[in-house]
């Protein structure tokens, strides 16, 4: 089975990204450290093992930080502008737009420590049913649909609340959806979670190094 990889990304721009973060670090700390974690993601998802690699981008791509870095990651993966109001509907439409054959593995850009061993594995999975990664937050980091015409049920499950991870669980199972769980990970929305998800990135990874930068 054909399996896609889709990055749902913003464009780390300074004052518009990681906004709860830069409430404490700052506006162009903030954006470092989103970009570092896009690149991160995109490095995994490059060596991982799937078919096609696809973000959905909203925000200016040009106002961001690490926008040269950003540029050569981004060129080999076909890049599709986010469509919609709410980001249920922009997950949604992402998922169709990523979608041509076979699965789609979505992922965010806020877990940096992604590794490619934990997407090919999940891609693996999807030969046999659909995958959720759930994040410490309550939220989700990763979703698998064999089906992606599926995410339209993400429409009505309410996005950035503490039970978004279980009722996506909950609105895809009653869809039909075949679950199986991936692990656990913590993303980064807060200054808190910065040294906790650093630990577990590469020390020569982008964001480890951009997190050492904010604590000195």
């Amino acid at each position: 089975m054909t399996v896609t990889a889709l990055v749902v990304a913003k464009a780390p721009v300074p004052g518009l990204a990681k906004t709860r973060l830069a409430a404490t670090i700052g506006d162009s700390a903030a954006a470092e450290l989103a970009a570092a974690s896009l690149l991160d993601t995109l490095d995994a998802v490059s060596a991982a093992d799937v078919d096609r690699r696809v973000v959905a981008l909203t925000g200016n791509l040009a106002d961001a930080a690490r926008v040269d870095e950003l540029t050569r990651a981004l060129a080999s993966f076909t890049v599709v502008a986010q469509r919609g109001d709410g980001l249920g509907e922009r997950l949604a439409n992402a998922h169709a737009d990523a979608a041509t054959t076979g699965s789609v593995l979505q992922i965010g850009m806020d877990t940096p420590q992604v590794t490619a061993h934990l997407l090919s594995d999940a891609a693996a999975q999807l030969g046999n049913s659909d995958v959720l990664g759930f994040a410490e937050d309550g939220g989700w980091w990763a979703l698998g649909l064999r089906n992606p015409e599926l995410a339209r049920f993400l429409l009505d499950v309410p996005m950035s609340a503490p039970s978004t991870g279980s009722d996506t669980l909950d609105a895809l199972t009653a869809a039909g959806a075949s679950i199986t769980m991936l692990p656990e990970l913590r993303d980064v929305d807060f200054e808190s979670d910065l040294e906790a998800v650093a630990q577990l990135c590469a020390p020569n990874s982008r964001f480890h190094i951009a997190v050492e930068k904010v604590g000195n």
